[in-house]
Order: C-alpha cells, then structure tokens, then sequence
C-alpha cells in the first residue's frame, strides 16, 4: 500500500482562479436594507405628508424625523436581530459540544453518515469522520457547518450590521429630503431624485447577485414608486389643508 501512495504523482499546488462575493450577511445585506427602505419609506412618508396639502416646512419637518427615527430603528433591529441570532447558535455548539465529549461515538457515525450521504464510501466516510473526530475543536467546527450550514468563526458583527444598516438608512432617507432642505415647494423635484435613486440603488445591488442590472433597477424603482403613490394617496385621501 505504501508503494502505492509513493508512486502517485505529486499534485501541483492550488491555483485561486476566481474570487466569491462576500455573502455572509456581515455588512451586505443591512446595507443593501437600509439604503433601499430609508430611499422608499421616507420618500413614501414625504410623498403622504405633501399628499395632504401639508407646507414646505411641515415636509421637510417629516422628512427629517423619518431620517431619524428610521435610522435608530433599524440599527437597532439589525443589532438585536444578528445578536439574537448568533447567540442562538451558540446555544446550539454547546449542544453540540456536549455531545460530542459524552457521545463522541454516536457523533462520529453521524459525521460518517453525512459523507455517505454525500457520495462517499462507507469505508473511507468512517476514516475520514474518525480522523477529523481526533481534534474537539475542528470536529465542532465540522459538525456546525454540515449541521447548522454555517462557519462559527465566521459570524457576522452586529456592531458592523447596525453601523452599516445606519449609514446606508441616512444616506437613502436624505435624498429625497435634499430639496424641501433647499427651499422647494413641490413634490416633483423629490420624485424625481428618489427614482433615479431607485434605479441606481438596484443596480448597484445588482453587483452582489446573479440578476442582470436592467431587472435589479427597475424591480427597485417598481416597488418604491408603488409604495410612494399608496402613501401619496392615503395623504391626499385626508387633504389636511394648513394654512
């Protein structure tokens, strides 16, 4: 067997021919969220209040606690949310790291059956189950990311999660909040500058999935501008004249 293995020939070294997005939802995702829902919700909540015939000043006064409001909202959503679910998890390693001291057989023919699963031998499914079960720490490891699908050194923060969900919030609220800022008395100069912000967000979004920039852009603006016009037209339902 020995000769065997000393005749195989040498394999050369690994080559990265490609680079993977970073998916892990550290900081993507809570600032795709927030730069799309602080962009739609607060254009939708300055779109109701001019709906209602409400002043310059009485927009932008809404604007603003919208800014507000959303961001500490969902920073503090995304906070608790990743917390919450990291913490879960590591509820669930205890569990298992219980069990793989007081039931290590057991959790061994488990890890084995995983591979069978998976196509590989019965035979060299137990070897390779029973020399990674050697190290406590990699067969925890192990057991995570074929039990729980995730990487438990690889957490997402939830500091950076709520930092990014702000951010990216204040930057999506403000824009159609610019030009009731500077004076305008008229909803349009704002529509306008939130769907041609809808549009580019999709596109950018687009960048971190499989779908083409046209479809990202327009499913973006599609879905902002319908919440707009609802929101518009629960305002002017009520036409709450000021004087």
């Amino acid at each position: 067997m020995s000769d065997v293995v000393d005749n195989l020939p040498e394999l050369p070294d690994a080559e990265i021919h490609h680079q993977h997005r970073d998916v892990s939802g550290g900081w993507l995702r809570p600032t795709v969220f927030g730069m799309m829902d602080g962009l739609v919700s607060n254009f939708a909540l300055i779109a109701g209040v001019a709906g209602a015939s409400a002043s310059s000043s009485q927009v932008a006064l809404a604007g603003l606690a919208g800014l507000v409001g959303g961001a500490f909202s969902m920073s503090a959503g995304e906070y608790i949310s990743v917390q919450s679910q990291n913490e879960s998890l590591h509820a669930e390693l205890e569990v298992e790291r219980h069990e793989l001291v007081h039931n290590s057989a057991a959790e061994m023919a488990e890890l084995a059956q995983m591979y069978v699963a998976r196509g590989v031998d019965a035979d060299l499914a137990e070897q390779v189950a029973r020399q990674l079960s050697r190290d406590p720490d990699q067969a925890l490891l192990i057991h995570a990311q074929e039990e729980f699908g995730v990487d438990p050194t690889q957490l997402p923060s939830p500091v950076t999660a709520a930092g990014s969900s702000f951010a990216s919030f204040c930057v999506g609220a403000v824009l159609p909040l610019l030009p009731y800022s500077f004076g305008a008395t008229t909803i349009w100069i704002s529509a306008i500058i939130a769907v041609v912000a809808l549009f580019f967000a999709g596109v950018a979004a687009s960048r971190f999935t499989a779908r083409s920039w046209w479809f990202s852009g327009a499913r973006q603006l599609l879905f902002g501008v319908l919440a707009a016009a609802v929101t518009y037209g629960v305002g002017s339902a009520f036409h709450a004249t000021t004087g």
